[in-house]
């Protein structure tokens, strides 16, 4: 597998958070990563470095979304939005290294909420009332 940085996900990242209220997230702490030939049946992952690391090296949490090239890449600008929406809804609020699982009780991350969100952000996007 190889991997490159990828602009135009942080782009998105970038937008996603300036139209959206997640002041939780640390916006420079955010990279978004492309690979190839990852062997994986996913358009996206998110990646967090693990507490001993970060105690070991004495740094604050970060966060990497990686988007799967051959999956991501060939998807609609608004999926490819709803992808990262999704990945950015796996940092919890209190931004401290960890992931929000899918299941998470009173949280769920799943299409509907996914969906919700993302109305909410096109409608900011494009100016309009909610």
């Amino acid at each position: 597998m190889e991997s490159e940085k990828a602009p135009d996900v942080q782009v998105m990242v970038d937008e996603l958070l300036y139209h959206l209220e997640f002041e939780h997230i640390i916006e420079s702490r955010i990279f978004c990563m492309r690979s190839y030939g990852a062997k994986v049946n996913a358009y996206a992952r998110i990646w967090s470095l693990p507490s001993i690391w970060r105690n070991a090296l004495e740094i604050n949490p970060f966060y990497l979304i990686e988007v799967v090239s051959e999956n991501f890449d060939k998807l609609s600008e608004e999926k490819k939005e709803k992808v990262i929406l999704h990945e950015l809804l796996h940092i919890p609020k209190r931004f401290s290294g960890g992931l929000v699982a899918h299941n998470n009780p009173g949280e769920r991350i799943d299409d509907k909420k996914v969906n919700r969100i993302y109305e909410e952000y096109v409608k900011k996007k494009n100016n309009r009332p909610l």
